[in-house]
């Protein structure tokens, strides 16, 4: 997990502590900023400013820059550089909902049927219910949700045993993209209680259970989302 801290109030740099890999570290900076909107889609992003934001040598951010493109979250353009990806658009989020729809509760059923402890502790892990952040930086938190929601919906679609639906999930990068569409506490209390949910329908090995409990969580993930549409 990244740390930052403000290296000089008066100059507003931010140091990136090296506990881990350099490039590493700066990626989980900027993912952060992304995911909680401190970097607004659509927006320039310098390499020289964050060069001086984080102190750190153009490398790093380039390879940092280099896997949010990827990820699809950062745009690279020629002769004029990066930016945020633009924020996705009410048809493309439409679409996006329709897709998981279709093939998520289908796959947590399959999960269900599948499951067994070491699986159900791997999913329990990823869930993030028995770990619930106590870090006070709340965009910090909101950005690590998003990764974490994206982890085990994942993994639910690893142990339904279907790589080419998990690989076309995956190529989405839906929870990205969703996530960056509004950065509220609520998104991450309640998607919880809803993990919760489809845990406790996993553990039963009940794929009944699993299928509509992956359906309501998807759903009420729409409903609290589609708000931020109504501000754009």
């Amino acid at each position: 997990m990244i740390s930052t801290r403000p290296k000089e109030p008066s100059t507003g740099t931010t140091q990136i502590l090296r506990a881990n890999s350099l490039a590493g570290d700066v990626y989980e900076a900027i993912f952060n900023q992304l995911m909680s909107l401190k970097i607004a889609p659509g927006t320039r992003i310098t390499v020289d400013n964050l060069v001086k934001e984080f102190n750190v040598s153009h490398t790093p951010i380039r390879e940092a820059l280099g896997r949010l493109e990827g990820e699809g979250l950062v745009v690279k353009q020629h002769l004029v550089g990066y930016r945020a990806a633009p924020q996705i658009t009410r048809d493309r989020f439409d679409e996006l909902y329709e897709l998981r729809l279709l093939l998520e509760p289908a796959g947590a059923a399959k999960a269900a049927e599948a499951m067994n402890d070491e699986k159900l502790a791997i999913l329990t892990e990823a869930a993030g219910v028995m770990t619930r952040s106590d870090n006070r930086d709340e965009r910090a938190n909101y950005s690590a949700f998003a990764r974490q929601d994206a982890i085990f919906h994942d993994r639910i679609m690893e142990f339904a045993g279907n790589e080419l639906i998990r690989e076309m999930l995956t190529f989405q990068h839906t929870h990205f993209h969703i996530f960056r569409l509004m950065f509220h506490r609520r998104v991450t209390e309640e998607a919880l209680a809803e993990h919760q949910t489809l845990l406790d329908a996993f553990a039963a090995r009940d794929s009944g259970a699993a299928a509509n409990a992956m359906r309501i969580h998807i759903e009420h993930s729409r409903d609290r989302l589609l708000p931020a549409f109504d501000e754009i």
